[in-house]
């Protein structure tokens, strides 16, 4: 059996996690900085002080509460990028200093290859697999013919849906982080109080756009003598519900795409922290253009940013005997994509 301890610092949330190559958790801690709440967004420079103090309480934490020593772990693995610059630096270099420590292996590990593969913790993947990304840094969709094999279709252009979510709640008084408190607010309003625009709506191509939808909204916000919960429940319902439109046309585009094309998919994989949303999933769920395939998810806990997902791919670069970082030469890198991390 080979475990795998990794870290997990890219952006707020920080996480280890302890996982054999069988993709069992044998323990994960991970902690929300609580300290940006009062910032309504995230800090890097806090983060990443953060980061360094929450590490020094959990990582031995996470080792007494798998009944495991330093010494039985086979393999390191950590966070490279995307991400903060400062929190990635915090993790890569702890995680490097374990595996300097006791000789052993670290493999450096691109965060959304991290998401991409996370539905396998529950799923058996099928390829070609069609993956949607939607977290508070990305929104892309993925082609993914084989294991090691990514095909970018399409990005948003401007801010991410998870980071689009967070300012339309700050715009609405509500508190960080957005998604939660959106989806909970809009149980209670309209979905179709406020009429919010649909960018690149008509576009043949792949990319989102979420900027538009939120300057709207700001508007609207302005517009208003008091903001009441009443507005704020009807604006979060009329948000979350365009959001949820313009995910569900990307998909059905790339669908119908890749048809035109004579690629037949398996499997679309809904995967990052926005895939929590019961709303998002229910709208797939009754779409008939989507439902008739095999619509698959990580559990609700590896969902949002998490060390499990980084010791997975270290755990499979490993398996596939893909070169570790012996000489520890691979440096942090806010804007890493999947190709320079060296995916599977």
């Amino acid at each position: 059996m080979t475990l795998a301890f990794s870290i997990e610092t890219s952006c707020d949330e920080t996480s280890v996690a302890i996982v054999d190559d069988n993709g069992k958790i044998l323990n994960q801690i991970t902690e929300n900085q609580q300290v940006h709440n009062k910032f309504g967004g995230v800090v890097p420079e806090i983060a990443s002080r953060a980061h360094l103090q929450i590490l020094q309480r959990i990582i031995p934490l996470s080792f007494k509460r798998a009944r495991l020593n330093l010494n039985d772990i086979d393999i390191f693995c950590a966070t490279c990028g995307p991400g903060l610059i400062g929190g990635l630096l915090v993790g890569s270099t702890i995680a490097k200093s374990m595996a300097i420590g006791i000789n052993k292996p670290f493999y450096p590990v691109n965060h959304l290859e991290g998401h991409l593969i996370s539905p396998t913790f529950n799923n058996i993947l099928k390829f070609p697999n069609l993956s949607i990304l939607l977290t508070g840094g990305h929104t892309q969709i993925y082609f993914i013919k084989k294991p090691n094999d990514y095909e970018l279709l399409g990005e948003t252009v401007d801010d991410a849906v998870g980071e689009s979510f967070d300012k339309v709640a700050k715009l609405l008084g509500l508190s960080y982080p957005g998604g939660p408190e959106i989806e909970k607010f809009a149980q209670k309003g309209k979905f179709d109080a406020y009429d919010l625009p649909h960018p690149l709506k008509n576009k043949k191509n792949m990319s989102f756009s979420f900027s538009g939808i939120k300057t709207a909204v700001n508007l609207i916000v302005k517009n208003q003598t008091k903001i009441t919960q009443k507005f704020q429940e009807d604006m979060a319902a009329s948000f979350q519900n365009k959001i949820i439109e313009i995910i569900i046309n990307k998909i059905e585009r790339t669908i119908k795409m890749l048809k035109n094309k004579n690629i037949n998919i398996a499997d679309i994989s809904i995967v990052g922290g926005v895939a929590t949303n019961k709303a998002l999933r229910n709208s797939l769920l009754n779409n008939d253009k989507i439902n008739k395939y095999n619509i698959v998810y990580p559990p609700i806990e590896i969902c949002g940013d998490n060390a499990a997902m980084i010791a997975l791919v270290g755990l499979q670069k490993y398996k596939h005997k893909i070169k570790p970082d012996h000489l520890f030469n691979f440096k942090a890198n806010p804007r890493l994509s999947i190709i320079e991390s060296g995916s599977l």
